[in-house]
């Protein structure tokens, strides 16, 4: 899964930046300018686009890379930058089809759908601790319970250790098998 959406964010970064890169070819070329804006300032600030937003998405297909070849879900900057990217597609998926039609916003909803499915397939960790002697996967085996975990503080929570009436306060069960 991490290898496709790798390949699939390096053809949007190399895709995003030819386009942005091609507009601003023409607008140099035509000297075409939008409400008075000078056209050698609209040439340029598209190549920069170009190069930013070619380089977002390459940095995003990076993440995903290291994702497929680590096998362990993105971290820190790596995630965040993989959420960006799924908002940034959905975001590009709503233009999309107000500007072009819903074959284009089905292509950047499915871009959408793959960062978010790398996202949760990868969100629990794969090993959950060491296994109990004798508790082979796949022949089942007994459930054994958590230890209590010990006290932190008096039963009323007060860090000085005053007394109070302990019979009235209900324990909170663990929520965790």
């Amino acid at each position: 899964m991490a290898w496709l959406v790798a390949v699939v964010l390096l053809a949007e970064a190399l895709g995003i930046a030819a386009v942005n890169w091609l507009l601003g070819m023409v607008a140099d070329r035509q000297r075409m300018s939008l409400a008075g804006l000078d056209p050698d300032v609209m040439a340029t600030s598209s190549k920069v686009g170009a190069v930013v937003f070619g380089l977002y998405f390459a940095f995003c297909a990076l993440v995903a890379l290291l994702v497929a070849v680590r096998d362990r879900a993105p971290a820190g900057l790596g995630r965040v930058l993989l959420i960006s990217a799924a908002v940034v597609n959905a975001l590009l998926g709503a233009v999309a089809w107000g500007l072009r039609g819903p074959a284009d916003f089905l292509v950047l909803m499915a871009v959408f759908a793959l960062i978010v499915l790398l996202l949760m397939t990868y969100d629990r960790p794969r090993d959950a601790g060491a296994r109990p002697a004798g508790d082979t996967p796949g022949q089942g085996g007994t459930p054994v319970a958590a230890p209590e975990p010990a006290p932190t503080s008096t039963p009323t929570g007060d860090a000085q250790g005053r007394p109070a009436d302990t019979g009235k306060i209900t324990r909170t069960a663990p929520t965790t098998p």
